[in-house]
């Protein structure tokens, strides 16, 4: 049997986890002296009120080698394929840990694991692509070259509502979060070679989602697209770039899902963007 497996880094409607079963290793989130597992020991609007009381922001770090190793035993059987599909290694170890854990594991289960080059919902829409090859009876390497393609081609473009996330995690200066928040500058930030970049900054909210659009639109024209509304505890400026998008773009299918705290952490509530992919 196929096991599809990805981390807390990974972005899909709830609904898809048991639709295309796919499995989420949890990321832990350090506060303190105490560790939370992600979705086991702490919620995304649990996190947003620690971090409201505290005014600080907790640590996020990736799973270890064995906690991976102790969740390929936990959700497979001996013989069994993991296709492991993760968040860019150039912005966590999470990559790298399941390689270990695959060299750990190899006498149990055959683990490919993938980096994705990115993160949220794009690994989302690689975990799905993965499943619905599967159940249509492709081979295994068929659905990793698969994969490695769509990686190629996502696109990720965000814009922050504020830069107070970004200045406590240390993302960006101090003074430069003030005098953003004292203009009211709205960041945008999109994916490039599998790092998260700041690239512009727009004077208000519509602009920014404005110009969110326009960048999606400048790299993708009038490919048929699958697109994913991402947000972080604001699903009414999510609903409002969904609408925006939906004569902008030709769209394949149109989702709308949280933003993961892996990415939250850095970027903060408010934030809200589109991660998309053209279909073949």
């Amino acid at each position: 049997m196929v096991r599809i497996i990805t981390d807390g880094a990974a972005d899909m409607p709830p609904a898809w986890e048991k639709e295309f079963d796919v499995q989420i290793v949890p990321i832990n989130i350090q506060f303190g002296e105490k560790t939370f597992l992600q979705y086991e020991d702490i919620d995304n609007e649990g996190f947003y009120k620690l971090v409201d009381e505290t005014k600080k922001i907790p640590k996020t770090a990736q799973p270890s080698p064995h906690q991976f190793v102790e969740f390929y035993e936990k959700v497979a059987k001996a013989g069994d394929t993991i296709i492991s599909i993760h968040v860019t290694s150039k912005l966590s170890g999470t990559f790298d840990s399941a390689v270990a854990a695959a060299r750990e594991v190899a006498g149990k289960f055959k683990v490919f694991p993938i980096d994705s080059f990115g993160g949220s919902a794009g690994i989302g829409f690689m975990c799905r692509e993965a499943r619905l090859m599967d159940r249509a009876g492709k081979s295994t390497e068929e659905i990793v070259r698969r994969i490695e393609s769509i990686r190629e081609r996502v696109g990720i473009f965000l814009t922050l509502d504020t830069l107070d996330y970004a200045r406590m995690s240390g993302r960006v200066g101090t003074l430069q979060a003030a005098l953003a928040s004292i203009l009211n500058v709205k960041p945008l930030v999109v994916l490039k070679n599998g790092m998260l970049d700041m690239t512009e900054k727009v004077r208000t909210r519509r602009a920014a989602l404005e110009r969110t659009i326009e960048m999606a639109r400048e790299k993708y024209s009038s490919q048929p697209l699958h697109i994913a509304v991402v947000q972080a505890r604001d699903p009414q400026s999510g609903r409002g770039l969904m609408e925006m998008v939906k004569d902008k773009f030709n769209i394949k299918d149109l989702i709308m899902t949280d933003l993961s705290i892996a990415v939250a952490a850095n970027l903060g509530p408010g934030t809200v963007g589109l991660v998309l992919y053209p279909t073949d």
